[in-house]
């Protein structure tokens, strides 16, 4: 057999900001899982920032990372610890480091356009990603067929009427769109984009062989959980607000925080003024094959969810995903996205966003249900739930993208 009668597989060119710094860490993850599981089908490079600690160009479970450098390395902290919006709002000098972000990265992905002769391009994040592709494409016709997927908060939070007209552009370039929830669909089209254009395609959980259950581990009666982000959208404010509520019915009851982000130091200030610190602890970051361990052991999760100031709020909320793989109750905020998750008669209690009264209600309500747990244990792998297993996830988007190829 001669090497040209051996078919090559096809390149897939994938553009985003978040994306793990090394192997192992806590970073949101999301991109990476499914860009590594979709190398059987193409040979795919993603382009990234870069950080401190990272590698420029490196191999990561079959994917190669190339990451470009946007600024001196000491102040490479624009897209890490908190996202660029969250980042962008906290500290407003960070405005600075935008210019050179966006340069590096429309400098880099011509580059990689021109020398990985990609055949398909998943983008993700309508800006500045979207953008800086759909801009090329107007003055490189090598630029080939490309996905853009919304994750959130480029389309809830940036809304001035510029970024609103940026988003259009980049929906009437983009070949497909797809977003990680219906209600983000419902979103775009209310922004004009053509709803044929729209595909809801969530990113996934590994419930296979990760985030599933272990009866012989005992569950906790008393440990609350949280896990995220210490963002704003994230809602762990109004959780600590609940805290004294549920210990008057719950004494023995504490939260254990895991997550890291730019509200730390605000939520250790909230701990100490409600005299919480012996109930409260937090953990700092969790690598992804930890986390199991604390869905298995937790009496509940909770997920708060609120609507930020800036509009930003949860696409989707994986988080909740994870922990009802592990077969733990989740109590979780009545935000849009939820109910593609969780329905009415489902294993999640819901909340009222931003209330810290009903959430207590709700946790205590959690606490106090064995039947609760019963039912979580017998339907944590149901069909709703499975549907966002990385296998069903990854075929959802191979098809797609190879679909695109096969069409241009």
């Amino acid at each position: 057999m001669t090497p040209a009668s051996v078919s090559r597989k096809r390149r897939l060119l994938v553009i985003a900001s978040t994306y793990p710094r090394w192997s192992g860490d806590p970073e949101p993850g999301f991109v990476h899982e499914l860009a590594r599981r979709l190398t059987d089908c193409f040979d795919v490079t993603v382009l990234g920032p870069h950080a401190p600690g990272a590698a420029f160009n490196e191999m990561l479970d079959g994917v190669r990372v190339v990451r470009y450098r946007y600024a001196p390395a000491r102040l490479e902290t624009l897209v890490n610890d908190g996202g660029i919006i969250s980042n962008l709002q906290r500290k407003p000098w960070k405005w600075l480091l935008v210019p050179g972000f966006l340069v590096a990265l429309a400098w880099r992905t011509w580059r990689l356009v021109r020398t990985v002769r990609p055949d398909v391009i998943h983008v993700h994040w309508l800006l500045p990603q979207g953008l800086v592709i759909a801009l090329i494409g107007l003055i490189d016709s090598r630029v080939p067929p490309f996905v853009v997927t919304s994750h959130g908060a480029d389309l809830f939070a940036l809304r001035a009427p510029p970024l609103q007209a940026a988003k259009r552009f980049v929906a009437r370039r983009a070949t497909a769109i797809t977003v990680v929830s219906t209600p983000m669909r419902d979103d775009l089209t209310r922004l004009g984009v053509t709803p044929c254009k729209i595909s809801v395609q969530p990113m996934g959980v590994d419930l296979t062989r990760r985030f599933t259950p272990d009866y012989t581990v005992e569950r906790s009666h008393n440990e609350i959980l949280f896990v995220g982000r210490l963002v704003e959208k994230k809602g762990l404010r109004h959780l600590i607000d609940a805290m004294p509520a549920v210990l008057q019915s719950y004494p023995s009851a504490f939260l254990t925080v895991a997550g890291f982000g730019p509200e730390e130091a605000e939520r250790r200030a909230q701990v100490k003024h409600l005299r919480l610190q012996d109930k409260v602890n937090f953990v700092g970051a969790i690598s992804q094959p930890e986390l199991p361990d604390l869905y298995r052991r937790a009496a509940v999760f909770v997920a708060p969810f609120v609507q930020a100031a800036s509009g930003d709020q949860e696409g989707l909320g994986l988080v909740s995903v994870e922990a009802a793989g592990c077969g733990c109750p989740v109590v979780i905020s009545d935000v849009p996205a939820v109910r593609q998750v969780f329905s009415e008669a489902d294993m999640a209690t819901l909340a009222k966003p931003g209330d810290a009264t009903t959430l207590a209600l709700a946790i205590i309500q959690a606490l106090e249900s064995s039947k609760k747990l019963t039912a979580v244990r017998t339907n944590a792998q149901n069909a709703t739930v499975m549907s966002f297993d990385w296998t069903v996830v990854a075929k959802r988007y191979s098809d797609l993208l190879c679909a695109l190829v096969t069409s241009s």
